[in-house]
This record gives structure tokens, C-alpha cells and sequence, in this order.
């Protein structure tokens, strides 16, 4: 297990670059969809970058991550590239999934991504499948899975943590509660205070975090790691955020009052982060200049390369429909 303490400044300023990359990559792909539109409504995860990357930092090889469709940013941690993730928004034959998905629910197995679905909280069991085929394989590897806390209503959550905690299987399970499924507050659709405390009922630890602070994100995350490779069962976490934009680019809100979303704007864990480096003197406001022209240089590639690349063929969604 690996503490925040541990972590080499190479590591933070690595964080901190796939934070920002993340924020900047979002804006862009808003920016697009709005201006003349894409084959993949965006779900921005702006406000809430940390989590991807606090919890999936430092994975190892054969461990897998299963996101929602509002974590586009464990794409990046796990190492699929920004051409490829970007071809795949604009619907591309380059991208992970050839074309036959957008980057909501396309995977990459040999980089640990597994494929989602359409539907909310439908891929927490097949991320519960996979750790326990890694259990029944003898493997010290792990599952992360993502999820909104709308979709701790819905009985996929609440089966597949009960099988989980049953087999002890090597998952963990990531609720970015940012306090809205899509329109309706968490205050309307629980009674409870917290997430984490559903899991009680299932026999797991439940662990609150700052999901605006990547570096408690990552403790809570690598404590629930060792836990999983001891072979000591699943733990739900719950990461407290804040989601900047509405459920998706066609959501033009409303329903939060202006004086919250403002208040939402300044939980920003980017910002956070930025402050905490430049604090330790580990980020200078030179680096800072310099990662963002990366970053920007890095997105508008992407772009290029998006926009240069084929559509797939007509046929080619007939072709990696079955296994061998």
C-alpha cells in the first residue's frame, strides 16, 4: 500500500498534469458539441477530476477500472491516449472501440477498461463479474468501478455489493456523489445522510472522502486496495464532490439556485491541488504556464487527429460481436 505521504514529487506534478489535462479536455469537448455538435453527448466531469485520478493512480498491471459515463478521465490514468479517446468521441475507426461506441462505454481490455453500458448503474455488477473471475483465477488484482450516487438507488448497486461482501470478491466500489441524479437531489431520493452508510447493510467498510482533495481520494482508495489484494472483500467509498455543468450539455439546469452553483465553482480541485504543490514548491507559477501549453498543444492534436481519421465501415459492425 502506498500513502500520499510516499508519493514522489514526480508523481504529484503527474497528477496534477492529468487533472488539468482532464479539465482542459472536457472544456474542449463542450466547446465542440456546442458549436457544431458530436456523435457523443458529452456528460462533463468538470468539478470533479480528482476522483479518476486519485483512485486509479498507482494501479497495477491487471488491475481493471470500469468508470461511469461522466469518468472519462480514467481513460487517461490507465494510459489510452488522447488521439485515441478523442477519435472515439467523434465516433472514429481509430478510437477504442472502432467506432462502434462513443467514449461513454468503450473499454480497452489491454490497458484494464472494461466496456460499460448505456444504462445507470448497470455496469456495477459486470464489474462485480470481473473480480470474481479474478478471484476465482488466483490473481492479486483488483476492480475500481465509478458510479453517480443516483444509481445507489437502483437494485444493480445493492445486489452487487451484496454479492460482493458474500464472496469477498477484489472490487471497489466509487460513489462520486455530486448530490444531483441528473435533476433530483440526494435529499429526494435517500434518507439517509450518506451513501457510504449503505454499507452497513452489506457486511463492507464504508468510507467517506473529500472528493475535491486528490490526495484523500487516493489514500481512501490504496487503504481499500490492500484491503481487496489481502483478499479481505470489497469496500464502498464515497467521494463527495461537486458537479460544475449540468447531468449532460443538453441539461441548462435550474433547478440549483444561483447563489449554489457559485458556491459549487469554488470547490475546485484542480485549483486545490495547484495551490498545494505551488505551497511545497513543487509547481512554480512557470510550470504551471508550461503544463497548460502542453496540455492545450496535446488537446488540439487530438482534434487534428479525430477530425484526419476514418469513419468505420458500415460492415465493420458485424466484426468482435463474440469472444473466441
Amino acid at each position: 500500500m502506498t500513502t500520499s505521504a510516499e508519493l514522489t514529487s514526480e508523481d504529484l506534478l503527474e497528477m496534477y498534469r492529468l487533472m488539468l489535462f482532464i479539465r482542459r479536455n472536457d472544456e474542449k469537448i463542450c466547446e465542440i458539441y456546442t458549436r457544431r455538435g458530436l456523435p457523443e453527448l458529452p456528460h462533463s466531469s468538470q468539478g470533479e477530476e480528482a476522483i479518476p485520478v486519485g483512485s486509479a493512480y498507482k494501479l497495477q498491471q491487471g488491475d481493471y477500472v470500469l468508470p461511469s459515463l461522466r469518468s472519462r478521465g480514467y481513460f487517461y490514468v490507465m494510459g489510452i491516449t488522447p488521439d485515441e479517446m478523442m477519435a472515439g468521441m467523434f465516433g472514429k475507426k481509430t478510437g477504442p472501440a472502432g467506432g462502434r461506441a462513443t467514449s461513454h462505454h468503450m473499454g480497452d481490455l489491454t490497458r484494464g477498461v472494461l466496456s460499460g453500458s448505456g444504462l445507470v448503474g448497470s455496469s456495477i455488477p459486470i464489474a462485480t463479474g470481473a473480480a470474481l473471475g479474478l478471484k476465482q483465477q488466483g490473481r492479486p488484482n483488483v476492480v475500481i468501478t465509478s458510479f453517480g450516487d443516483g444509481a445507489t438507488s437502483r437494485g444493480d448497486f445493492h445486489e452487487s455489493l451484496n454479492l460482493a461482501a458474500i464472496w469477498d470478491l477484489p472490487v471497489i466500489f466509487i460513489c462520486e456523489n455530486n448530490e444531483y441524479a441528473m435533476s433530483t437531489p440526494t435529499s429526494r431520493q435517500m434518507k439517509i445522510a450518506h451513501v457510504a452508510d449503505r454499507a452497513k447493510a452489506y457486511g463492507m467498510p464504508g468510507v467517506i472522502v473529500d472528493g475535491q482533495d486528490v490526495l484523500a481520494v487516493f489514500d481512501g482508495t490504496q487503504e481499500a486496495i490492500a484491503r481487496a489484494r489481502r483478499g479481505e472483500g470489497p469496500t464502498l467509498i464515497e467521494c463527495k464532490t461537486k458537479r460544475w455543468r449540468g447531468h449532460s450539455e443538453k441539461d441548462k439546469g435550474g433547478y440549483r439556485d444561483q447563489t449554489v452553483e457559485e458556491e459549487i465553482r469554488k470547490a475546485d480541485p484542480v485549483l486545490f491541488f495547484q495551490r498545494y504543490l505551488l505551497e511545497r514548491s513543487i509547481l512554480t507559477e512557470e510550470l504551471i504556464k508550461d503544463l497548460e501549453a502542453l496540455v492545450i498543444e496535446q488537446i488540439e492534436e487530438s482534434v487534428r487527429f479525430a477530425e484526419e481519421s476514418p469513419y468505420p465501415d458500415p460492415a465493420d459492425c458485424l466484426t468482435e460481436v463474440f469472444a473466441m
